[in-house]
């Protein structure tokens, strides 16, 4: 991957605040909107969700995951040629209390300050996903699979 590529898959990653959430619900795929925030490194990602969304019940069943983040659209003639990456990943509860819970709170809320009422509501929880694999277009005939060593790699640029 060019160093170009990198830097605007870090530029993402960094800045894009909503993906898009796959799961398997009744063996079939459901995608939802979510609010994510990336660990400094990329070796994870972090959603906020309620334990009463679909979603989520899904995450309980299945830990097998997917974010899809997409530069956004700026009308060009042809959008399939915005960057976006598929993050295939485990998901994983993370209990408040733990070692390790606050700091990712903090982050989370650095990102999404309005979001510190839902924190208290004790149906919301964060949730960690773990890549296992990735696949990045960077553009037309730009196309890259990652592996979790590649993304926290692309994370220093």
């Amino acid at each position: 991957m060019d160093v170009n590529s990198e830097k605007l898959l870090a530029c993402m990653l960094r800045e894009i605040r909503l993906a898009a959430l796959g799961t398997f619900h009744d063996n079939a795929p459901l995608v939802s909107l979510v609010t994510f925030v990336p660990a400094d490194d990329f070796s994870a990602f972090y959603i906020h969700v309620s334990r009463l969304a679909q979603h989520t019940v899904d995450m309980q069943k299945d830990k097998r995951v997917n974010l899809m983040i997409s530069e956004k659209d700026d009308d060009r003639p042809d959008p399939l040629t915005l960057a976006r990456v598929s993050i295939r990943g485990a998901a994983e509860f993370l209990t408040p209390g733990e070692p390790g819970y606050t700091p990712v709170k903090t982050l989370y809320l650095a990102r999404f300050p309005e979001s510190e009422p839902l924190f208290k509501l004790g149906d919301f929880g964060l949730w960690k996903i773990t890549p296992r694999g990735a696949r990045y277009i960077a553009g037309f005939a730009k196309a890259y699979n990652l592996t979790p060593e590649t993304l926290i790699k692309v994370s220093n640029r």
